[in-house]
Parts: structure tokens; sequence; C-alpha cells
């Protein structure tokens, strides 16, 4: 992977990690136009470049995330996340699988656009507004729609934000508790990807993501380039998708995503992409 295209993937993950479109789908579409979809590096830069937009959530509300009087919500975070860490960890190579199919997302980006066109009619009347109102229960329910996300183009922040509403959150509150929740969730996701899995190494043998980075120059240069790229990135979505998000709701990214899903099912006919 060269810079340019860490810059790419990078944007595309910035832009999309807090949409409810799909970065992970999103990605694999651009590497695989790029044409590093199969590299092993790819796939852990694609998970590693989170860290950037971990980081901008926490820096959006910092205040929300060093208040330290407030140790409830931290629980209610540990409670949300929990399933995705054991889904994670217990189907982790069947996931991996999925990832690597354009098919599927293509398909999940069709049926999750279908969804959010008519999904601000099911849930018109919330009842929870703010954070506090949020019990541990509903944290967890919320946290069992993510899950939903381990699906390569269903998308993380639609899946947690429809588990938002499908629990009585304004529109508003639970599109914020999917950035909280992405926080934890993402930086296990990264710390797996770079601590303990094991990746293929091109000279054989296996080796854990850090090493892959250390050992490589172009992989550390392209790992830190990245986070900054998404980092910068995610800071204008967030701010542009919250905005968005109480004016006009969730039918224009449904369209969106029906548009994308079709032209990645041409691009997959026509043998631009290969499954």
């Amino acid at each position: 992977m060269n810079i340019f295209e860490a810059i790419v993937v990078a944007v595309v993950e910035g832009l999309t990690e807090f949409l409810p479109v799909s970065s992970t789908g999103h990605m694999i579409i651009a590497s695989s136009l790029l044409g590093i979809h199969k590299e092993e590096f790819t796939k852990l830069f694609e998970v590693a470049i989170q860290l950037g937009a971990i980081l901008a959530v926490v820096v959006l509300y910092w205040k929300k995330f060093i208040d330290f009087k407030s140790f409830n919500f931290y629980i209610k975070l540990a409670v949300a996340v929990i399933p995705a860490l054991l889904l994670g960890f217990l189907f982790s190579d069947q996931i991996d699988a999925l990832l690597e199919s354009p098919l599927t997302v293509a398909i999940t980006l069709l049926l999750g656009g279908i969804i959010l066109i008519f999904i601000d009619r099911a849930f018109q009347h919330p009842t929870i507004t703010e954070e506090k109102e949020i019990s541990h229960p509903k944290a967890l329910m919320i946290g069992l729609w993510q899950c939903l996300a381990m699906i390569p183009g269903v998308s993380r922040s639609a899946a947690s934000i429809i588990g938002g509403m499908q629990q009585k959150l304004s529109r508003s509150l639970a599109a914020e508790f999917s950035f909280f929740l992405a926080v934890p969730t993402m930086a296990a996701a990264t710390g797996y990807s770079l601590v303990l899995k094991k990746w293929a190494n091109p000279a054989g043998g296996v080796q854990k993501g850090y090493e892959m980075l250390l050992n490589s120059s172009a992989n550390l240069t392209a790992f830190i380039i990245g986070n900054i790229v998404a980092f910068v990135v995610a800071l204008l979505a967030i701010k542009f998708f919250i905005g968005f998000l109480q004016k006009h709701g969730f039918k224009w990214f449904g369209y969106y995503r029906i548009a994308a899903g079709l032209i990645l099912l041409i691009l997959l006919y026509t043998k631009v992409i290969h499954n």
C-alpha cells in the first residue's frame, strides 16, 4: 500500500464510519478498485485506522468522556460493548471470511437502504432525549443491535442508531450514543488486530499486527498518515451527520445505500471488481 492508497482508504473511513452507510463496505469497495483488497496489510489497515476516527469522537465529546463524576456513563458503554466483544471473539474467522466478499457488501447495502427509507416512520414517538435516561438494559439491547454490523455492509452506525430508536431514544440521542459506543467497540477491534490477531507474513509464517507495522517503514508511514487523515475527515463527518439527521432523517442515506449497492453489483457483474 502506497501513501496515495492509504489516504484514499482513510478518507473513505473518516467519511463513512459514523454515517449509516457502512464504512467497512466502502473500504472494501475502495481497496478493491485500487487493487489492494487481497493484501494482508490492507486488511489490517482497514481496522487500524479506526483509531483516528475514535479520537475524533473523543475530541468532539471530550467533556462527556472526561467527566469522571458520571461513572454510570462508563458502565453503560461497558454493558453495551459486551455483545460485540463476545461475538467478535467467538466468530472471528467467520467474520474475516465475510470481509473478503464484495457481493455480501452489495446485498447488505441494498437491504439496509430499503430499511433506512422507512425507518423514520417506524419510530416516531421517542421518550428518551438525554443520555442519563438510558438504562443498563436499554444499553445492552443497543449493543446487541450493534452486532448486526459484523456482517459487512450493514453499518455499525446504522445498526446501533436503529437499536437506540427501537429503545425509544430520540434520533439525535441515538446517533450520539452510537458515537460513544463506537469508542470502546472500535478500540477493542483495533487492539485485537494489532496485538493479538495473527496475520499471514508474505515471507512465510504469521506475524502480529504491530510486527507488520514495525517491520516495514512503508506500512508504518501509511498507518500514521491514514489515522491522521481519518481523524480530520471524521471530525467533519460527525458534525455534518448530526445536523443532516435532525433536518432530513435517514431516507437519503437509504437512497444512497441502494444506489451504492446497485453500482457495486454492476462492477461485480462486469468483473471490474472480483468477489
